[in-house]
């Protein structure tokens, strides 16, 4: 599985360098990169090579193998940077990334099943879960009062239900 860490924004300067927007929380993990998948906005999928990494202003440019020129690097923007997913940045104990819990099975603390997480997002305070069963879908905070087990291997949440949370 691949993830997304960036987007190719626009060629800089005369070397076919191009201005890259992070979509990551990790912006410094361009660096030492040599390769990675560029995909394009239709799906096209294609491994390449990393020439050079630089930031300025805290931003990064990457120099892509036979992208040399402005002309020839305005091929690829607006397409996604990619790595596969054993490249990660390693996270803390506790934490976890939202494509490691979309898919996942939740069941209540009491053993019920209770469907399946389909998104993720975020909100001032906390992340929030998007639960789907039988076509209904239900927020669920991401808090430690309501998370009580996230086991990645078996790719199944168990949470606390408070009152209310369900109905």
């Amino acid at each position: 599985m691949l993830i997304t860490i960036g987007k190719v924004v626009k060629p800089f300067g005369v070397k076919g360098e191009m201005k890259i927007e992070p979509m990551t929380d990790f912006p410094e993990r361009f660096t030492g990169l040599t390769r990675v998948y560029l995909v394009s906005p239709t799906g096209k999928e294609i491994a390449w090579e990393v020439k050079s990494v630089r930031y300025a202003g805290g931003v990064p440019f990457l120099l892509f193998s036979g992208y040399d020129s402005p002309e020839k690097a305005k091929e690829i923007n607006g397409w996604f940077i990619k790595v596969p997913e054993e490249e990660a940045v390693p996270l803390p104990e506790g934490t976890y990334y939202w494509f490691e819990l979309i898919g996942m099975e939740v069941v209540s603390d009491t053993g019920e099943k209770l469907g399946t997480i389909v998104d993720v997002f975020e909100t001032g305070s906390n992340d929030v879960y998007v639960l789907k069963q039988d076509g209904k879908e239900t927020y669920i905070p991401a808090t430690r009062e309501v998370i009580r087990l996230v086991d990645k291997k078996a790719k199944r949440m168990t949470i606390h239900v408070p009152d209310g949370l369900l109905d």
